[in-house]
């Protein structure tokens, strides 16, 4: 991969499999830049151009630069917002299924996914493990076997002739994954994740293993593609590829204005809980960052939050799906989404905001309105202005096969977003 950008975008997906290893990657590139960690059990003392992040469930993360005294009083936030979630396969709490002489893991489907891009897939297995260890103390860690270890395999068409006519996918039966062959009645998935916690980490040796949070994914690593390498291929583009944009923004700013950087999980099934959107979290930082309700109000009335979810690219092969004035097209530049039943919180005001921004930083813009005879999708840029009452505009990088195994973008569109969130970062100035 001959862009810097790309690559980096690249080994930010490879490195993030679960929203605990997205996280964990945010936060280990934050605090390579400098960022001091704080922890919401303790006392936070925060001085005038500190930088500080602060996690939540390992899978939710808040970073933010104050700037310099009395800017964020003056000046507000600008917030960017994206979420560490994608739709995949979780593996349910007693999982282990032995037929015909093979051993497979129950899953349970997780958000709204394409299924079908799942079957024949390399497939591997990460997420979050709480344990005892030898000292007989609660933990957690994350894990990642990282090589294939998984795959649920069609069935021959010879078996199904009217599959390429239609095909009705079973979560239950359909979806389980073959792992290996059974040997004497089965193996034991808890002693397996034991096994892989002392092989990824030297002081877990001896830890029984009490619960987990897994998930299967692809082992394909991301890829540009296309003739020119005009397209960027990978899993979780939604939304990992807004999580590095945000991150990269962040990192690439001046530090002169706040900012503030969220990345919650959960997004993908509704935000609501303790570390989502619809969640406490941003709401409990921002009082601990202007403890007084009154200040807090006109800090957040000063402020703008660019929500940043991959928006829907007009597909060759499927432009009827889209209104014929609202067809965002790959390598053309950040989506604005906008819908007037408020699936999207965009308005006049930040659309223009966002509209100019692009123009003085030489980034192209575009539009999205869903059909008026479908539904709209929606994101967490309505859960946050509802929950704070701040100003939003919902944009996004346009993509194709959203909530696929693998979905792909335009190799120019993570550069212009990253160039026009930066420049958000450094305003001067909001609306």
């Amino acid at each position: 991969m001959q862009d810097p950008t790309l690559q980096d975008l690249a080994d930010f997906i490879a490195a993030s499999p679960t929203p605990f290893h997205a996280t964990a990657t945010l936060r280990a590139r934050l605090l390579a830049a400098g960022f001091t960690a704080l922890d919401e059990r303790s006392d936070w003392q925060l001085e005038a151009g500190g930088r500080y992040l602060v996690t939540r469930n390992d899978s939710s993360l808040i970073a933010f630069q104050l700037g310099a005294e009395g800017a964020l009083s003056k000046r507000g936030l600008r917030l960017i917002g994206a979420h560490t979630d994608s739709p995949c396969l979780r593996v349910k709490p007693q999982p282990e299924k032995d037929q015909q002489g093979l051993w497979q893991l129950g899953v349970e489907i997780y958000g709204g996914a394409l299924l079908a891009p799942w079957f024949d897939r390399d497939l591997s297995l990460a997420g979050r493990v709480t344990f005892r260890n030898a000292d007989g103390a609660l933990d957690s860690r994350l894990i990642d076997f990282q090589r294939p270890v998984a795959v649920v395999p069609n069935l021959a068409i010879h078996l199904n002739r009217g599959v390429n006519d239609g095909l009705a996918i079973n979560p239950q039966t359909d979806m389980p994954p073959i792992l290996a062959h059974s040997l004497d009645g089965g193996r034991d998935l808890r002693a397996l994740l034991a096994s892989q916690l002392a092989s990824e980490h030297a002081d877990c040796e001896g830890a029984q293993v009490l619960d987990y949070e897994l998930s299967f994914y692809d082992t394909q690593r991301p890829a540009q593609l296309g003739l020119d390498g005009d397209f960027f291929s990978a899993a979780r583009l939604d939304n990992l590829l807004s999580c590095h944009a945000g991150l990269s923004a962040l990192l690439d700013s001046d530090g002169e204005q706040p900012c503030l950087l969220v990345c919650t999980d959960h997004e993908e099934i509704g935000s609501s809980s303790c570390c989502g959107a619809d969640g406490p979290f941003l709401e409990d930082v921002l009082r601990r960052l202007i403890s007084d309700d009154a200040e807090r109000i006109q800090v957040i009335q000063r402020s703008l939050l660019v929500s940043a979810d991959n928006a829907h690219a007009v597909h060759p092969n499927f432009a009827m799906k889209h209104d014929e004035n609202h067809g965002p097209q790959l390598n053309a530049g950040p989506v604005i989404k906008i819908n007037n039943n408020q699936r999207y919180a965009t308005n006049s005001e930040t659309a223009a905001f966002f509209r100019d921004l692009c123009a003085r930083t030489d980034v192209p813009v575009q539009a999205f309105v869903v059909r008026s005879d479908m539904g709209c999708g929606s994101t967490i840029g309505p859960i946050t202005a509802s929950r704070l009452g701040v100003r939003t505009v919902d944009i996004g990088a346009p993509t194709f096969a959203m909530h696929s195994i693998r979905e792909l973008a335009g190799s120019r569109d993570p550069g212009y977003l990253i160039s026009v969130l930066t420049a958000f970062c450094n305003s001067a100035q909001l609306i």
